[in-house]
């Protein structure tokens, strides 16, 4: 899934989620992403409603969008696991360390993750990784 729709990407996390409930074969991929949503039980009824690949999350509504947090998870979980950006494995172990809790120093990377896309889309330009890193040491 290099570059998915929308309803795509949303499909993709609705049958990982399915497959761990109903115990059935997944690929790693869809193991790792079922993994992040057993970390959420707020979005597991969202999950399985009919109404998933359709619902809408506007940022003026004050809600995140479920979709959108699982799948900034799913790429911290790549970075994590090829160092890329070069020194993010290090940054992360140390808010890990801070907080003492694996799902805390993510969701403190995913803040800066989130805004580093949203610069980038805001302004047409590619992600900054230095602009990454640096928001992230300054949470620490």
């Amino acid at each position: 899934m290099f570059n998915p729709s929308r309803d795509q990407a949303r499909q993709f996390l609705i049958d990982a989620w399915r497959k761990r409930v109903g115990k059935l074969p997944a690929t790693a991929l869809e193991t790792l992403a079922a993994d992040i949503i057993t970390m959420h039980p707020e979005y597991h009824e969202l999950l399985s409603a009919d109404d998933a690949l359709t619902r809408e999350w506007a940022p003026e509504d004050g809600a995140m969008n479920p979709f959108l947090h699982l799948s900034l998870h799913l790429a911290i979980e790549e970075q994590l696991s090829i160092d890329q950006p070069p020194g993010i494995r290090a940054l992360f172990e140390s808010r890990r360390s801070h907080y003492g809790s694996y799902h805390d120093a993510l969701h403190d990377i995913l803040e800066c993750l989130g805004e580093t896309v949203w610069r980038a889309q805001r302004d047409r330009a590619p992600l900054d990784g230095a602009a990454y890193l640096e928001c992230i040491r300054r949470r620490g």
